[in-house]
């Protein structure tokens, strides 16, 4: 073993006992533990103890770029699995509304106001439409265990219907973040001959092919899943259904297709199949999924300087605040005559927390060769950090404001 795997392996699997333990304490604390974890990782020298041993750095830009693209799978197959159609038919089409055209909606209005505000402080990059059209892509979903981690206390007291309408927006708006900000990287990479059709065409069949796949996948999985030994252990599923999915993701890339998006609709499809059972395998990849949001996390923060997020942090408050604008324009135009009323309308408001996918586009990015990559990950960083503190730390009270919740 090489001694720069020997330390990369002690040094995770410091940071990932310490994540955990902050992750058991923020839960209690009623704060999002992945506002925990990104501190622990930002504040992690990177290059401390790497250069005495010979390394420039514990983990590059490509290393955590091939790190976090595994966890994106692992986290969007999840969203897919745990996406119940019947527990959610009471607000599937404002959910659905939700997660595409105002997702769409709040990457346009976004993608508009970068173009406006002109040069990135702090960087020699002048927002042309691939980066503004990255930034909006990146930060339009939102993360449902941000956000239901911190309302979880007021789940006996929160209309029902709102809990199930936050969760399933969250689980199905990341495919869309994932199809913009892959339409925007292959306009950054293409040459300034190539002509708008050819790489939309393209792009259109990245992700064709992925859902196409990604729907046969998950339709033959349960019968592979099925082939196992029924009184084998439930390990044995977990194996099986994880080797389906590197299977799937590998093969569908392979093709020329989207593998992100092949493990969302592969996920989406098994979930609701009612030969399988969904239950035992949500819990066989609940360990998996809790590791991978862990691990984009830590590698975030750790390649990510400080300074750098500090420098950039007018953008980032500024970014912050158009998203709350945005987001209270996009849910009052979405939501027209889906019945519900004007206080759980500005709640659906206030709780577009930002977590892994956006960081896992940011890292994509910075390890591309477009030349405004590089800031993608402090941005992400700093525009994820004041939603975790200043919206998760008024979510609660801002439910009770509203007469949603009653205080304890």
């Amino acid at each position: 073993m090489s001694l720069h795997l020997a330390l990369l392996l002690s040094v995770f699997g410091a940071l990932l006992l310490v994540a955990v333990r902050l992750d058991v304490i923020a839960a209690r604390r009623r704060i999002p533990g992945i506002l925990l974890v990104l501190l622990l990782g930002l504040f992690i020298r990177n290059d401390t103890y790497a250069q005495s041993l010979g390394v420039q750095q514990l983990l590059s830009l490509p290393q955590a770029e091939q790190i976090t693209q595994i966890a994106l799978v692992l986290v969007l197959f999840f969203g897919g699995l745990t996406t119940n159609w019947h527990e959610i038919s009471p607000v599937l089409r404002p959910s659905l509304r939700l997660a595409t055209f105002g997702s769409l909606l709040s990457a346009v209005l976004i993608t508009g106001l970068v173009l406006l505000l002109g040069a990135l402080p702090a960087t020699s990059v002048t927002p042309d439409l691939p980066v503004a059209l990255f930034i909006g892509a990146m930060l339009c979903s939102t993360d449902a265990s941000a956000v239901l981690s911190l309302l979880r206390p007021l789940a006996g007291v929160l209309p029902r219907r709102l809990l199930d309408l936050l969760e399933s927006e969250s689980s199905l708006n990341d495919p869309m973040a994932v199809v913009l900000a892959g339409l925007a990287l292959a306009m950054a990479a293409g040459t300034a001959e190539a002509s708008a059709a050819p790489l939309l065409v393209e792009v259109l069949r990245e992700f064709l092919i992925g859902i196409l796949l990604g729907f046969l996948g998950g339709s033959l999985a349960p019968a592979v899943l099925r082939s196992r030994h029924p009184t084998g252990p439930q390990s044995l599923l977990a194996v099986a259904s994880l080797a389906v999915l590197m299977l799937l993701v590998g093969a569908t890339e392979l093709l020329g297709g989207s593998g992100i998006l092949a493990a969302y609709i592969a996920g989406l499809v098994l979930g609701n199949n009612e030969a399988c059972d969904r239950a035992v395998l949500e819990e066989a990849h609940a360990g998996f999924v809790k590791l991978a949001e862990l691990l984009l996390f830590l590698c975030l923060g750790l390649v990510v300087r400080p300074e750098d997020v500090v420098a950039l942090i007018g953008w980032s408050l500024i970014l912050f605040l158009a998203l709350l604008l945005v987001r209270w324009l996009m849910v009052e135009v979405v939501l027209i005559g889906c019945g519900f009323p004007r206080a759980e309308r500005l709640l659906i408001s206030v709780s577009g927390l930002r977590g892994a996918v956006p960081i896992a586009l940011a890292i994509q990015a910075g390890a591309t060769d477009v030349p405004w990559g590089d800031a993608m990950p402090p941005l992400a960083l700093g525009v994820v950090l004041l939603g975790l503190v200043l919206q998760g730390v008024s979510l609660v009270p801002v439910a009770r404001r509203l007469g949603l919740a009653s205080p304890h």
